[in-house]
């Protein structure tokens, strides 16, 4: 059974009007010229055949795929553990990963200039060289290499993804991971918003398991914590955690704080701009005063992705307006040393009328995209390829491995073996490198397809995959996305690095005047920048993206 149909069954069912809604599909990821599939020996290897995967004539065919990945921070080998190797077994395909060591949009620049992009791509949906790999034509279009390769694409491929990212020219050239519909998040009970704020259990009931909701109960919470527990195993306690700044701000001051207070995304149908609302002025200021008195470390500015997760893994954090889903190793490990360290997800920031916070999942965008570049030699495999994994029978193996081996069947349904739970529960570095489930492989994850297997969580992450489910909004009516080269693009380029050139300094201003002048500089300058015209084109494209989605 296709993987669409799997998805629909996961979520009790799919309502077939968003895909009469979606066919005229949205243009604001990319537009681009025609795949053009080439003539090769391989055309002719395989006959279209929508019922036969072609993945499965292959697999005495062996052909290694360099496949970039754009997050310096993915580390996953191919080859050395069971769902890699028995996907290398099946398929034909070795696969090669390329990774940025540093900057990952040098990194992937310089790849498009030289044009020396690899067999395949994946990024986030929302980078500008999605548009740019497209309209440049440096990229496959998907469909033109399904319908000469592999029309099983159309098969395991979910409908309404494929719509939505299918261009004004007929063609889809990138295809997501995590794609979910506003009527997933109807529909499925399960679904999940990473968004969270945490804190460290036993410091937290420590304290009295205080209210955080408010400015003053926050405050308070904060600064008794550090007071009661100044140190952690020696090492200074951090109060306040977040995401690293990078050059777009801080998730976890901008969008996650402003999704907390239940700040909407428009107001009266028009694109609305957040960054200016009361009630985010207002917990800014209290995170800037909290910074005047040495709440804010110094290590939340400056650290990398990886200093934080060793002091997520030390526990020196106590709390964190965070994403649970990037700390649950280091929850696990904190959870093995002592189950009271860990960190659990209560009420955070809300605003002065106490209103249920606005926690979104992913959309129809997904997280990231995958693309097939024209460099590929092997285009007939590459297009296979995915579509094994975004098949049911790569979706189970890339999330719960081989039967058998990590897995039974019990009573017709798929539950994981014990020893195999344990060391997933306890050491995830050693279970990537035996096993290489649960989604170590997430390029084509499927969210919802997966709901259908989903087991057991670990005592160390059931109360945060709980919580979870909390307060899930659906939002991608607003995910605007300009194309590469446009003007719009160039204006919300510049407004946002100025905006994370703003950000740090606001939450280190050394007064409440200060802070006022630098916010009025900000609104000044991000208005000269052309930032009405930016919220203008936003505003159509969310009036438009509405209609397409069916949303009222």
């Amino acid at each position: 059974m296709g993987g669409k149909y799997k998805k629909q069954w996961a979520c009790v069912t799919l309502f077939s009007l968003i895909t009469a809604a979606l066919c005229g599909a949205c243009g604001n990821v990319m537009t681009g010229a025609s795949g053009n599939v080439p003539e090769t020996e391989a055309a002719g290897q395989v006959q279209p055949d929508g019922d036969l995967p072609a993945w499965q004539t292959y697999a005495d065919d062996p052909v290694t795929l360099d496949w970039y990945i754009n997050y310096s921070w993915f580390s996953t080998p191919w080859g050395e553990n069971l769902v890699s190797q028995t996907i290398t077994e099946e398929t034909g395909v070795d696969i090669h990963f390329i990774t940025p060591l540093g900057n990952e949009s040098e990194k992937l620049n310089a790849l498009i200039a030289s044009d020396s992009l690899p067999d395949l791509i994946t990024l986030g949906w929302w980078e500008p060289q999605v548009s740019e790999m497209t309209e440049n034509g440096m990229v496959y279009a998907l469909n033109e290499l399904a319908d000469s390769y592999d029309p099983y694409f159309w098969e395991v491929s979910d409908p309404v993804a494929v719509n939505w990212y299918t261009t004004d020219d007929g063609n889809i050239y990138a295809y997501p991971n995590s794609s979910i519909t506003p009527q997933d998040v109807e529909q499925c009970e399960d679904l999940s918003s990473n968004q969270t704020f945490l804190v460290r259990k036993d410091i937290y009931e420590a304290i009295g398991s205080p209210d955080m909701t408010t400015p003053e109960g926050f405050c308070a919470a904060v600064k008794k914590a550090a007071e009661m527990f100044p140190e952690v195993d020696g090492e200074p306690l951090i109060p306040i955690g977040a995401h690293v700044f990078d050059n777009e701000g801080n998730v976890s001051f901008d969008k996650y704080l402003m999704n907390f207070l239940a700040i909407p995304w428009e107001k009266d149908g028009v694109y609305y701009d957040r960054y200016t609302d009361p009630e985010y002025f207002r917990w800014l200021k209290v995170f800037r005063q909290l910074g005047e008195e040495g709440y804010l470390a110094n290590d939340i500015f400056v650290d990398t992705r990886t200093q934080m997760e060793e002091k997520v893994a030390q526990g020196r954090y106590f709390c964190m307006l965070y994403q649970y889903s990037d700390m649950l190793t280091q929850q696990k490990i904190l959870y093995a040393n002592d189950p009271d360290s860990i960190y659990m997800a209560v009420e955070g920031p809300r605003n002065a009328n106490g209103d249920d916070p606005l926690r979104p999942t992913t959309t129809i965008n997904g997280w990231t995209v995958t693309l097939i570049s024209k460099n590929c030699k092997h285009p007939e495999r590459a297009i296979a390829f995915l579509d094994y994994l975004m098949s049911e029978h790569g979706q189970l193996l890339t999330y719960l491995g081989v039967e058998g081996v990590t897995y039974d069947i019990k009573d017709g349904k798929p539950v994981l073996r014990d020893n195999i739970k344990q060391i997933l529960d306890t050491d995830r570095a050693a279970y990537d490198r035996e096993y290489g489930a649960d989604d170590a492989y997430w390029m084509l994850q499927d969210n919802v397809m997966q709901l259908q297997w989903k087991q057991e969580p670990s005592p160390a992450t059931a109360q945060l995959e709980e919580w979870g489910r909390k307060y899930v909004v659906y939002n991608g009516q607003y995910d605007v996305v300009f194309d590469s080269g446009s003007k719009e693009a160039s204006e919300e380029d510049k407004i946002t690095k100025l905006w994370s050139q703003t950000l740090p300094a606001l939450l280190m201003a050394p007064s409440e005047e200060e802070f006022d002048t630098l916010f009025e500089e900000f609104i000044e300058k991000r208005d000269e920048l052309g930032y009405t015209d930016v919220m203008e084109k936003k505003t159509a494209y969310m009036n438009s993206a509405k209609e397409k989605l069916g949303i009222q």
